[in-house]
Formats: structure tokens, sequence, C-alpha cells
């Protein structure tokens, strides 16, 4: 397994590379969505606005592009690292195949091209969230060890998503209200929301595998069946199985999020947390992990260090091995420290307590 550093599209930079390498990381996952590759988001990406969710997803403030795709992977090569995914589509190039709106056609084809330009620059997982609500109602929280800002969920008050709004993000200003007064996104089935999945990952799937790109789908966060009044996909640990065997190439699989698992209520199939664990991880079908440790499930829970949560990260580690599991780790989002740089300061920690694991694990064997 491989030790890798999320950044913010405003942190792909040499600075950042450098931090990551030095670190002791070896693998890049960018994270370019609009909101977050605003200079001065180094901090938990936690309430956003009150108004606009997470910001105004921009459809051309992030090129995307072929040339884009190029120059980041270059400029990542060049500091030692590589490149190993992109994490979640920016939301107003796929709004409509989410909603099943009238510009699904013309955006699925924006991202067929898009994993064909990955496979072509040798970017290897495209991850993302198929969710209306996306990740909502969070709140800063000071209940880390030595009181860290961190986030955490708290049975908070759910409004209808405003049209104009989807995966918390504002795509059309015009349309947006929000106190929904011109509207709200329309209510769906379960069994709707599963349906599009299926028909984004039948068209897009044949595309992943000819381009050589895998497709990872992250857990929903909050984890609970609704949010805003719209279904969720996998809110549960066996909900993952039927992502699987709804197609099973090998390009189908899972960002597999151990915060966001870990925060699952334990009423379904598996009922101990390193037995889904042991199980998904046979599957071969982990294509990252974001490597995080929480307290609590919902509907409270919270954020904390990697060592001091609910979850014994060693021991899944030690799953992760025993089934050959070789792709990255993230700490994706963490506590931060108090310190000039908390940001960073956080981030290092987490990297240097998942490096002596694993490498505590090869000097085991």
């Amino acid at each position: 397994m491989k030790l890798g550093l999320g950044l913010y599209g405003g942190m792909l930079n040499q600075e950042h590379y450098r931090f990551a390498k030095q670190a002791g990381a070896t693998h890049i996952v960018a994270h370019v969505v609009g909101y977050f590759q605003k200079e001065g988001t180094q901090s938990v990406i936690t309430d956003g606005s009150l108004d606009y969710g997470f910001g105004i997803s921009n459809p051309d403030e992030y090129a995307w592009s072929y040339e884009w795709l190029r120059d980041t992977k270059a400029a990542i090569n060049a500091e030692g690292l590589e490149f190993e995914a992109i994490e979640n589509f920016e939301p107003a190039h796929w709004y409509d195949v989410l909603l099943d709106g009238p510009k699904r056609a013309a955006q699925m084809a924006r991202l067929k091209q898009l994993i064909r330009d990955m496979g072509r620059v040798g970017i290897p997982v495209m991850g993302y969230n198929f969710s209306l609500a996306g990740v909502w109602g969070r709140q800063t929280v000071h209940v880390a060890r030595g009181s860290a800002p961190s986030v955490g969920f708290h049975e908070t008050v759910e409004t209808p998503i405003p049209d104009g709004m989807v995966w918390n993000m504002v795509y059309d200003v015009e349309r947006y209200d929000p106190q929904g007064r011109r509207g709200t996104v329309a209510p769906i089935t379960h069994d709707e929301l599963w349906n599009r999945l299926g028909r984004f990952l039948g068209e897009l799937l044949p595309v992943a595998e000819e381009a050589g790109v895998k497709l990872a789908l992250h857990p929903d966060d909050p984890p609970l069946p609704t949010l805003r009044g719209t279904p969720r996909l996998v809110y549960a640990w066996e909900m993952y199985d039927r992502l699987l065997q709804m197609f099973p190439s090998l390009h189908n699989g899972m960002e597999f999020c151990l915060g966001t698992l870990a925060e699952m209520s334990r009423h379904g199939e598996f009922t101990d947390f390193y037995e889904m664990v042991e199980h998904y991880a046979a599957t071969g079908r982990i294509h990252y992990v974001h490597f995080r440790n929480v307290r609590g499930t919902v509907p409270n829970y919270d954020e904390v260090f990697v060592d001091d949560g609910d979850v014994d990260m060693m021991k899944v580690i030690k799953i992760l091995h025993k089934h050959d599991f070789q792709g990255v780790l993230i700490p994706d989002h963490t506590p931060q420290m108090a310190c000039a740089a908390p940001w960073h300061a956080g981030k290092a920690y987490a990297l240097g307590y998942m490096k002596a694991a694993i490498r505590a694990l090869t000097a085991e064997i």
C-alpha cells in the first residue's frame, strides 16, 4: 500500500507537493471542485456559507482540460510524486446527471471526455460522490484531543435543497434562492437514485475500462437514509455490495472512507466494523482509502485524531495488507493543531502515524 496526500485545487503547487514529499507521501489525490480550489481553504471544510453551502460551482473556473491534467501531472511528477486520483466531479458539470435533467446527455459526454483525458495522461482513479445533498450539516467542533478544531454532526435540523443547488453547491445563481421560494429539488425514491447511478455507470464504465481509469464511489457522509428530503445510496455497510453487484467490472469500485463507514449505524448485515473491512478488502475493488477516525455514530459523531477514535486503525491496515491492497491511503481531512500552520501540522501528524504503521507491519512480516 502507498501513502498519499489529498490537496484542494488552490494547493496544487510546488510548495504543497514538497510538503507532501517531506511528510513521507508518494502520491497526490486532487480535490479540485470549485469552492475547494479557492485560496484560504486550507482550513477544515465545514459549514461553508449559510446561503451558498460550499459555494458557487463555476463550470469555467477550472479548465478540467487535457492540457490542465497533463501539466498538473507533470508538476507533481517533477517533485518525485505520482498523481493518483481526482476526487469528485465539478457540480456544474454533472448536476443534470444527478437530477436526471435536460442537460444530462451533454454533461455525460463531458464526463466521458474527462475520463478519456485522464487515461491519456495516466491518472488511474476518479473518485465521486453520487448524491443530491452532498456533504451537509457538519459543524466545527473542538472535541478532538487538546480541544483541536475538527468537524462533527449533531442531529442538525435539515432544510430542503433549493432549486439551483445540488451536492451542497450552487450551480445556477439565477434560479437559486436559499429560502427555496422559487422551488426545491423534487423528491425521489431510493430506487430512483440507484437507477440514476446505474445509468451513469452503464454509460461511463465502458469508457473508463477502455481508458484504464477506475471509478470509485464515496459512501454518504453523513450516512443517513435521507438528507434534506433526498435519498442516500451507501448509508449502511452492506449497500456497497449493491454497487459492486450492479457492475462486476474491476473498474467499478469504492473510495473507501473509513471515517464515514465508522459513522454508520450498526444495524444491517454486518455488525462488526473489522468484519466489514475484511469483506470489502477481499473483493479487490477498494480503489483508494480515506484514512481517518471518528468517535460516535449517526446522528451524533465527531472527527478526531487518527489514533484517538473508535477504530483501531492499525488493525485496519493489517486487514488491507492481508488482502494485498496496493492502492493509496490518504488522511482525508484531519483535526487542526495549535500552531502557525494548523492544516500542515494536522496532516503531518496523520501521515507520520500512517507511515509508521505501514512500516511496523512490514517489520512484523
